[in-house]
């Protein structure tokens, strides 16, 4: 009997943009019914592949093959006629139209005369709909469903086109764990349809409880696929970094100070209510929860950007009233936000540009004019200590990586010399290397003094970055946690209000 081809495989891909190769001779075979894992650090070619493949891309060399036949996409939409279907992290949904408006978003079928033949059109959303059992109205708006609804909403637009192949591009990054649990039933259902799946993310974890085989990148080449049963986490970082990443987070190197803010029974609407903390000079905090607990909601009213309407704040034990988020800046308070790309940063920018955002009158000569060099001289030393990658700080921020962003990210507020900092996701969207380094940095801060306040859903980053651990279930405070009691279990225990204690 003779083995079928490869749904799709991807031969010596060579893409090279002004001053870099993004893809190195690069090569991929996915097999039908396999969800296939790509891994790489941010900048090792998984997004140029992704777009080769999509046809938005062209490549300079090499060959795509489908079922073992070449094939050569000149625009997305031959690729998606060859079987090619895309789910981007960005989701591509139109908020105020319906689920089944978005799924056959412009193919609608029509009766004589073009007019959009309504009752089909929710027929064949309810056939497709069916595919993950769901039981969701056709007419629903997208903008009134959760975020993992509408990352479902997305994939079954794309297989509405009936592909070989559905690419997902980083599909748990935004979700919580229960909605990640969801997607994984999702596209195990898809594998046992006949279809390949090629999943990429930056957490391992995940690729473990979905994927059969992993291909690993590395600036630009490809480095390996293995079985999944063959490694493990330990084994794909090492081949994605080219180095084995000791103490992932590191450890204090410095005695914590005296108190820097207190909070006494803060409240914020439903958000939050009655909430106490401290965090002391050089102490990292950890703040967790499941989606809803009020974590960022607690972190941006800190911050003045939704202000707090009860409560107590002190900082170094002096009270105070912070009601924006200019004000908080004064005081020498921090908050990087979960949201780099929609809140926090100036994408069409330069690196220069960010790094001095929050601080320009420290920039600023008489009559409001810029200071040109001292500018460039401070984002230069944000590059540097930052470690951006990136050959001039003139660089535009959103053609950089998302482990890049972060740290430039990181760098605009550092520029503020925060007294305390709210980090909000750090690592959220970021690869194990970039993760490193910002673990790194938030440890420099804290060693230099800054109270840190972690809010993360990665308990073990939580656990291996924090002195202690604050547990928020509903909106209030429901469980201290350090050394030895600060574990996943306890943790989990307290954020689904199972129990609620001190540990």
């Amino acid at each position: 009997m003779t083995e079928s081809p490869p749904v799709l495989e991807a031969r010596h891909i060579v893409k090279t943009f002004p001053g870099v190769r993004a893809l190195d001779g690069v090569d991929l075979c996915v097999n039908r019914a396999e969800v296939h894992a790509l891994v790489g650090e941010n900048g090792a070619g998984k997004s140029t592949l992704i777009h080769v493949l999509a046809g938005i891309y062209q490549p300079d060399s090499g060959e795509i093959l489908m079922h073992g036949r070449p094939v050569r996409f000149e625009n997305p939409r031959r690729a998606a006629r060859a079987g090619i279907g895309v789910v981007f992290q960005e989701l591509s949904l139109v908020p105020n139209l319906s689920v089944a408006e978005n799924i056959f978003f412009n193919r609608q079928p029509t009766r004589r005369g073009g007019i959009i033949d309504g009752a089909r059109l929710r027929a064949q959303t309810r056939n497709i709909l069916r595919l993950f059992n769901l039981d969701l109205s056709p007419n629903a708006l997208v903008k009134d469903l959760p975020l993992a609804m509408r990352q479902v909403v997305e994939i079954l637009k794309a297989l509405s086109l009936e592909p070989s192949v559905l690419i997902l591009d980083e599909p748990t990054s935004s979700l919580s764990a229960a909605e990640t649990q969801l997607l994984f039933r999702n596209v195990i259902e898809l594998k046992l349809c006949g279809i390949a799946v090629l999943f990429i993310s930056h957490h391992l974890p995940d690729i473990f409880q979905v994927a059969d085989r992993v291909t690993v990148l590395r600036d630009g080449r490809h480095v390996a696929t293995r079985n999944i049963e063959t490694v493990d986490e330990d084994d794909i970082v090492k081949l994605m970094v080219g180095r084995e990443l000791d103490r992932t987070y590191g450890a204090r190197t410095t005695p914590i100070g005296p108190e820097a803010l207190r909070l006494e029974k803060g409240s914020r609407g439903r958000a939050f209510r009655d909430v106490s903390l401290s965090v002391r000079a050089g102490e990292i905090v950890g703040l967790a929860g499941l989606v809803g607990s009020g974590r960022t909601e607690l972190g941006r009213a800190l911050c003045g950007i939704e202000p707090l309407q009860s409560g107590e704040l002190y900082l170094a034990g002096a009270a105070v009233t912070i009601g924006s988020a200019r004000q908080a800046i004064r005081h020498g308070l921090a908050y990087l936000t979960e949201d780099r790309k929609e809140q926090g940063l100036f994408l069409s920018k330069s690196i220069a540009e960010n790094c001095i955002a929050p601080n320009l009158a420290e920039f600023s000569r008489p009559l409001g004019f810029l200071h040109s060099r001292a500018i460039a001289e401070f984002a230069e030393q944000c590059r540097r200590r930052y470690n951006i990658a990136a050959p001039s700080v003139r660089k535009v921020v959103q053609t950089l990586s998302g482990g890049n962003q972060q740290k430039v990210l990181l760098s605009m507020w550092m520029g503020v010399r925060p007294k305390v900092l709210i980090a909000d996701e750090p690592t959220r969207g970021v690869d194990v290397g970039a993760k490193t380094e910002i673990y790194r940095l938030l440890r420099e801060l804290a060693a230099q003094g800054v109270g840190v306040i972690l809010i993360s859903s990665d308990l073990l980053e939580v656990i291996g970055m924090s002195d202690r651990v604050l547990v928020m279930c509903a909106g209030r405070i429901a469980g201290e946690f350090s050394g030895k009691g600060a574990t996943e279990e306890n943790i989990m225990a307290a954020a689904t209000g199972v129990r609620a204690h001190a540990g």
